[in-house]
């Protein structure tokens, strides 16, 4: 088992593998934590935004988040993304994944369309239950999607109230500088600055004070060296190391989402199909191919592990 807070390093998101015809593929989501622990990674999230949480039956939830967490068996510490506008739902979730393992919850703030904003008050609250019912650390996620402004003077007064609620997970636009906004006005009880968003900001995010790295499943053993790198002090060799990857970051981000990783993964044997859940749609043949191009060209774990 990793060690106990603070948590830190390289965290990234699992996605959720799908038969071609839609169903979960259970036997996938092991291989896809086995391949994902077999990248030196320092824990895993689940059930986030590029797991196509947002895509799932709640009983899905349930069946992913108890078979997660029983085949990582306390490997790699597992975070469980447990966001949602109700907070009597995201507290249930929460106290679920807590007991059956988890180490950690990620929570955005509660968001339902453009047309519902909560005071800061409501807000903070929201977490204080669900912190109260996990009993475990909480990482908010600040992120566009939630169309939800968290100032660093809300999250640093929340992180200095709330002892469970120390984790952040910035990624808006201008991460490094709110990161280092965060971290000089909160001191200790910033316990986790995490940067996210593919780490297509990393070396920003790492100057401003970023502890930890939430990138996807596609090539966290090639991000490691980054991180390593900088946290020695040779910032030289971590550029050099993020050099050789971000091309494929951008790709990733910019024209595939949280389709990137599940095509690389299904190019590499760890699954069987990349399929995505309706709304979204697959990836056009010439996206593809440009995406596996550019990986074939740094050759991360993932592309390979299954063969």
């Amino acid at each position: 088992m990793a060690s106990d807070r603070p948590y830190s390093g390289l965290f990234p998101v699992a996605p959720t593998p799908f038969t071609e015809t839609g169903d979960i593929d259970f036997d996938g989501q092991r291989r896809v934590l086995d391949c994902m622990i077999d990248q030196a990674v320092d824990g895993i999230c689940i059930l986030a935004n590029y797991s196509e949480q947002f895509l799932l039956l709640d009983e899905e939830r349930r069946q992913l988040t108890e078979l997660s967490l029983a085949h990582v068996a306390g490997r790699v510490p597992v975070m469980v993304t447990c966001s949602h506008f109700s907070t009597q739902i995201a507290a249930a979730r929460a106290r679920h994944a807590s007991e059956h393992g988890a180490r950690l919850i990620m929570l955005m703030p509660p968001y339902h369309g453009a047309g519902i904003k909560l005071e800061e008050t409501s807000i903070r609250e929201h977490f204080a239950r669900v912190a109260e019912a996990a009993g475990i650390p909480i990482m908010i996620q600040d992120a566009p999607l939630s169309g939800v402004t968290l100032s660093a003077d809300f999250m640093v007064r929340i992180a200095r109230d709330l002892p469970l609620v120390r984790y952040f997970k910035i990624e808006v636009a201008g991460t490094a500088a709110k990161l280092r906004k965060l971290i000089d006005l909160g001191g200790e009880a910033i316990e986790g600055p995490f940067d996210g968003e593919e780490a297509i900001t990393l070396m920003a995010d790492l100057d401003a004070g970023a502890t930890g790295v939430m990138s996807s499943a596609m090539l966290p053993d090639l991000i490691r060296p980054v991180i390593e790198h900088h946290k020695a002090g040779d910032r030289q060799q971590a550029a050099k190391a993020y050099e050789h990857i971000l091309p494929l970051i951008n790709y990733e981000n910019r024209q595939c989402g949280l389709r990137a990783a599940k095509t690389v993964m299904m190019e590499g044997g760890v699954i069987k199909s990349d399929h995505v859940r309706h709304p979204l749609e697959p990836l056009h043949p010439a996206t593809r191919a440009g995406l596996l191009e550019l990986a074939q060209g740094v050759n991360p774990l993932a592309l390979s592990w299954g063969k």
